[in-house]
């Protein structure tokens, strides 16, 4: 629908004549509205027609299903695997309750988009009953935001009880200090740490934050449920602040896994040792300028947070990526390797992990034990981790806005 502006106002001009200048505004107000309702409205119907869904949280989860050699995983994919196009929402989103496990949960490492064959989708309803699920590498938090529009936009009814029943998997799993470990309910080893490694409780923490906030994807959720929601995330960002790092009263950041009891740093992997953890930490510091109306806590935290950032940068390097020979390893292939260039001209860099203590950016092999440069990593870790990373620039980018807007006195 198109909008002639000349015949608009030639109509309110005639109309002006006959009528009190009041009147005539009103009715040309209620012309204008309508017009733009339709023009709303068609253009609603035409976006559906080639709506699609962002889908860029499973991103990590279908990298390791294709990339990674991972022998605890149900089906692999297939040479000439194909994929759904993006705007095949309902395909997509029948595959994601799929993969959901009878309690609610989805495991991780597998791609949401793959067409499965007829012996991949038997093998995923066999183990419809395995207690793998997680919040590890997008694991149930993306796949719950996909379901979350896809019943928006298509109101098939299977979405909204596949969601509904997914998060009240995600409120039975938060501790009750406010954490979330990394799987659920196998919380053996480190799985049962506080995890904001590859983005699991984080992830957890913005899907209840659009909720509390109404965004309209969860407009068909009730009351008593919204109510829980807005608890378990006040309960989220208290067990946050709880983890942050304070060396002899000075808050840091935060580590990858902090223990579900007394909330310190905690190791993980054996090269993923309790340590300073700048990604992780970049994402928390995000979420937290992101809440409307911050206490005080809440600023402290930020403010020591972001002074951590400033003064852990590195100036003087880059890491480039060269040209190696094909090398196989237990996990991943590689024909390529990682170095540390000097270089004057090159932006800040920071290490993904530095040391508890002596603030040294520390590196770590598969045999736990630290080491000092990437040159001293073995070329499998230095190939599959990233060892050094860029997002706490992000915050800094984001910090001025946020101080001249909450820290004003």
């Amino acid at each position: 629908m198109r909008l002639n502006n000349q015949k608009i106002i030639t109509v309110f001009r005639r109309l002006k004549k006959k009528l009190t200048y009041a009147n005539a505004l009103s009715i040309f107000s209620f012309l204008f509205t309508f017009i733009l309702i339709g023009c709303a409205a068609s253009r609603i119907l035409t976006n559906n027609s080639n709506q699609d869904i962002d889908t860029r949280e499973f991103y990590d989860s279908a990298h390791h299903w294709y990339d990674i050699n991972d022998e605890a995983k149900i089906i692999s994919p297939n040479s000439d695997q194909r994929k759904y196009s993006l705007n095949e929402i309902e395909k997509i989103a029948d595959n994601i309750l799929l993969f959901q496990k009878a309690n609610g949960g989805w495991a991780k490492n597998y791609d949401m988009l793959a067409i499965l064959s007829d012996e991949q989708k038997a093998a995923v309803l066999k183990a419809k009953d395995e207690l793998n699920t997680t919040f590890d590498n997008g694991a149930t938090h993306s796949q719950l935001n996909y379901l979350a529009e896809a019943y928006l936009l298509t109101k098939k009814n299977d979405y909204k009880k596949a969601f509904i029943h997914g998060l009240n998997f995600v409120l039975s799993a938060q501790y009750e200090n406010g954490g979330w470990p990394q799987f659920y309910p196998d919380t053996s080893g480190y799985k049962k740490y506080i995890t904001f490694n590859d983005g699991a409780m984080i992830g957890i923490m913005k899907l209840l934050q659009k909720i509390v906030s109404r965004s309209v994807e969860f407009s068909f959720l009730g009351s008593e449920i919204l109510n829980r929601i807005n608890n378990s995330f006040e309960k989220g960002i208290e067990c946050i602040l709880n983890c942050q790092i304070n060396e002899n009263g000075k808050l840091l950041v935060w580590c990858q896994q902090h223990d579900n009891i007394d909330f310190h740093p905690q190791n993980a992997r054996s090269f993923e040792l309790a340590s300073i953890c700048n990604g992780e930490s970049s994402a928390i510091v995000k979420l937290l300028m992101s809440i409307k109306n911050p206490s005080e806590r809440i600023k402290k935290s930020i403010i020591n947070a972001v002074k951590w950032f400033e003064d852990s940068r590195i100036y003087g390097i880059r890491v480039d990526e060269i040209k190696a020979d094909k090398a196989d390893f237990i996990y991943h292939s590689s024909t390529s390797d990682r170095v540390v260039i000097e270089d004057a001209n090159a932006k800040p860099i920071w290490t993904r992990f530095y040391e508890l203590g002596t603030h040294r950016p520390m590196f770590c092999n598969r045999d736990g034990k630290v080491v000092y440069s990437l040159t001293e990593v073995d070329r499998e870790r230095r190939t599959g981790y990233a060892w050094y990373i860029y997002d706490p620039q992000e915050v800094l980018d984001l910090y001025l806005d946020w101080e001249q807007k909450w820290m004003k006195d």
